[in-house]
Parts: C-alpha cells; sequence; structure tokens
C-alpha cells in the first residue's frame, strides 16, 4: 500500500476501535467528513478500509459462530 491507503487504513482501525469501545458509529461519518475537506482520496481511502474490515468482522463472526455450532453437533452426536 502507499502512503495514503496506510495512513487511512491505520486511522479506520482506530475509529474502528473508539466505535467499539463507545458505541458511537456516527464517529465513522464525522471523520470521513473531516477527511473529505481536505483530501477525498484519503477519505475514499478510508471508508473502502472501514467498509472491508466491517465486512471481514462480520464475516469472522459468521465463521465463528457456525464452527462453534459445529463442534456443538459433533459433541452432541458423539455422546448418544
Amino acid at each position: 500500500m502507499g502512503v495514503t491507503e496506510d495512513l487511512a487504513d491505520a486511522l479506520a482501525r482506530d475509529v474502528l476501535e473508539a466505535v467499539d469501545k463507545t458505541g458511537d458509529d456516527t464517529l465513522i461519518e464525522a471523520v470521513a467528513k473531516t477527511l473529505g475537506t481536505s483530501s477525498s482520496v484519503t477519505q475514499d481511502a478510508f471508508m473502502t478500509s472501514i467498509r472491508v474490515r466491517t465486512a471481514e468482522a462480520r464475516a469472522r463472526k459468521l465463521l465463528n459462530e457456525r464452527l462453534k455450532k459445529a463442534l456443538a453437533d459433533r459433541k452432541a452426536a458423539g455422546s448418544q
């Protein structure tokens, strides 16, 4: 990645962590708006990182839930 993408991704990680801690998801839009006033390229990179990281977290949660269920089902089947 280039400097813009690296910085935008680091900021996206920090913002998502702050959203997790505070529950304030309006923070994403506020930061994006602030970035957009000086650099639309950085704003785009930031929002791309937000979308990618959010999608990965949702997919990982689904994977973990399915794995947990499959292991529980296997354990239950083995104890019968």
